[in-house]
């Protein structure tokens, strides 16, 4: 590796104690060296006197018309191990195609003389206009840490050029632990022939299992139609309707998030869905299953289009259900959307790829299910409860602040997020 055009700089004069270190205007270089893996691939670095956030001047990364161009501007700052600390840049990308990858904000940690640890990607993008946004990260200064190269570069962008304005690295408090308490209901009820009463018995146990304190509750899929022997359309039903008007009182009494399959009309469309509704019992909102297998479009079913993923007062959660699980890219939506634990209510299916979603995406993911195992399984892929028998629950506390780190990879759900190349068509060529 080479430093190139302005020079090798000294570390930040910024005490570790206390850093607060902000830059939001640029009439020179000071403080910055450029870097580049080869001479070959360096872009062009320079000060931007017009674009900026405010105060005049930013500074510019070019891809310069080559495609192997890869990085940028970076700024040492010293830090000590084990502190956590707040990297924020505000950036405006003028023709890079796939920000995401191409756009890179992140700290390199390092000893004197050699990286310590892996680096930590900011990944969280928040618009905040004129074409402006921020990404930023919050972490650990990792063993044996002294300085944090704060690293703003293009990556593999031929024609884009980034404008990096308003940057930040700061000290913070260390973040304490954020638990969530679920329960995962395994429960088929006896033949019931009706909906209505399928769903009471659904509700009966919930109300006799379930703890006080519990903040999730998931019931399986398509609890309205489960040991009923209807077909869709006889037990389909508006949202608001009926069955969220009982899940919602049972969401009240528990002072619980509750998440159920049932299934939707609107107008001469019927939907597999799954409901949110939240500790008042108010629907929060709904998700439409996305991939339908053959069997539930041949039986009317139209499918959904949109991975929503909904604000809870613990963090965010996206739901899928069951044949969703088949395929990648339910999870990875709703992980890239900020989605910290997956709801899933499912029927049956592999339970491979059940553990290679919470793997992939580093997310939680709870499944309920009849012909499939009810369980909370953790961003390793490792079950901390499962629910074997009917009519019992896989009940677990989990920490959404938890941070599962691999010493050869670093943070794996930040570097997923900025490795993932859904920009690369996978359509045969016509």
């Amino acid at each position: 590796m080479k430093r190139l055009l302005s020079g090798i700089v000294t570390a930040a004069t910024l005490s570790a104690a206390g850093v607060d270190w902000r830059q939001s205007a640029f009439a020179n270089a000071d403080g910055w060296s450029t870097w580049a893996a080869r001479p070959e691939i360096a872009p062009r670095t320079y000060i931007e006197p017009v674009i900026s956030r405010g105060e005049a001047g930013s500074l510019a990364v070019s891809g310069n018309s080559n495609a192997a161009a890869y990085g940028g501007w970076e700024r040492p700052i010293d830090v000590q191990p084990g502190r956590w600390y707040k990297f924020v840049a505000h950036y405006k990308a003028s023709t890079v195609s796939h920000e995401a990858v191409q756009v890179v904000a992140r700290i390199d940690w390092r000893t004197p003389d050699k990286r310590a640890g892996q680096p930590d990607y900011a990944w969280k993008v928040i618009p905040v206009g004129e074409g402006w946004k921020r990404l930023e990260v919050e972490a650990p200064a990792p063993a044996k840490a002294a300085r944090a190269n704060l690293q703003l570069y293009i990556q593999n962008a031929p024609q884009g050029v980034v404008y990096w304005d308003d940057l930040s690295f700061s000290e913070i408090a260390t973040p304490g632990p954020r638990k969530v308490t679920v329960a995962s209901v395994n429960f088929r009820p006896p033949r019931t022939g009706d909906a209505a009463l399928s769903v009471r018995k659904f509700l009966e146990l919930v109300d006799s299992k379930v703890s006080t304190g519990t903040d999730v509750i998931l019931l399986p899929e398509g609890i309205t139609i489960v040991s009923t022997g209807k077909k869709y359309a006889d037990v389909a039903e508006t949202i608001p309707g009926p069955t969220t008007t009982k899940l919602g009182e049972m969401a009240k009494q528990k002072n619980a998030y509750i998440v159920a399959g049932i299934y939707e009309r609107e107008g001469v469309a019927m939907y597999n869905t799954a409901v949110l509704l939240d500790r008042k019992g108010q629907l929060v909102g709904k998700y439409r299953k996305v991939y339908l297998p053959r069997e539930e479009i041949e039986g009317g079913l139209t499918p959904g289009n949109d991975y929503p993923v909904f604000t809870t007062d613990f963090g965010k959660v996206g739901v899928m259900i069951c044949w969703d699980l088949q395929y990648a890219d339910p999870a990875r939506a709703l992980a890239r959307r900020g989605a910290e634990m997956l709801l899933l209510p499912i029927w049956g299916g592999n339970e491979h790829l059940g553990k290679a979603r919470a793997i992939e995406n580093r997310v939680f993911l709870i499944a309920s299910g009849y012909d499939y195992p009810t369980y909370i399984m953790d961003p390793d892929g490792e079950i901390l409860s499962v629910a074997k028998d009917n009519g019992t629950l896989a009940a677990a506390t989990i920490d959404l602040n938890k941070r599962y780190y691999d010493e050869w990879l670093g943070d794996m759900r930040g570097r997923f997020m900025k490795e993932i190349r859904v920009d690369v068509a996978t359509e045969p060529n016509e």
